[in-house]
């Protein structure tokens, strides 16, 4: 089974109940969400929603079959074959003191993060990439110590046109 990641874009018309009927569509059909995000795009009625899953071709074209199905659902895109642009937002809480705060913000710098909160015993940081920039930088801070780590999801837009 040649099992991947596909990255799809759907947009959606921004109202209740879209959201849950599009993920019951997945579960349904057993398939994991891997990742979610949604947003109101630059037209206030509609939102596109960023859906991570992960299977074979087969797996990806019955998923945007069902959701082309979808009255809510205006257009889908997949973008395994097309360049685009994916990033993930993240916030983690470190361990941090007096003996290792300069090294983490060393750290910080080098991943062109920043740093949101400053606290005795910690710091939280605030850093965007794509989904490698932001495991290196999870293991780099490992060893002081991460006390929470909370993430948005992938969201992916085409290059070009």
């Amino acid at each position: 089974m040649n099992e991947r990641k596909h990255t799809i874009s759907a947009l959606v018309y921004n109202k209740s109940g879209v959201l849950a009927r599009i993920s019951t569509l997945f579960a349904a059909r057993g398939y994991n969400i891997d990742s979610l995000a949604v947003g109101e795009t630059e037209n206030p009625e509609i939102s596109r929603m960023t859906i991570i899953v992960r299977g074979d071709e087969k797996i990806l074209e019955q998923v945007e079959k069902q959701l082309n199905k979808l009255i809510d659902v205006i257009k889908v895109y997949e973008y395994s074959k097309t360049e685009h642009i994916e990033r993930d937002l993240m916030l983690i809480k470190v361990s941090a003191n007096k003996n290792n705060r300069s090294e983490i913000i060393e750290i910080v710098e080098v991943f062109r993060a920043d740093i949101v909160d400053f606290y005795h015993d910690s710091l939280i940081i605030e850093i965007t990439g794509d989904e490698d920039k932001l495991t290196a930088f999870i293991n780099l801070l490992k060893p002081y110590g991460i006390k929470e780590v909370v993430r948005t999801g992938i969201v992916a837009i085409a290059r070009g046109k």
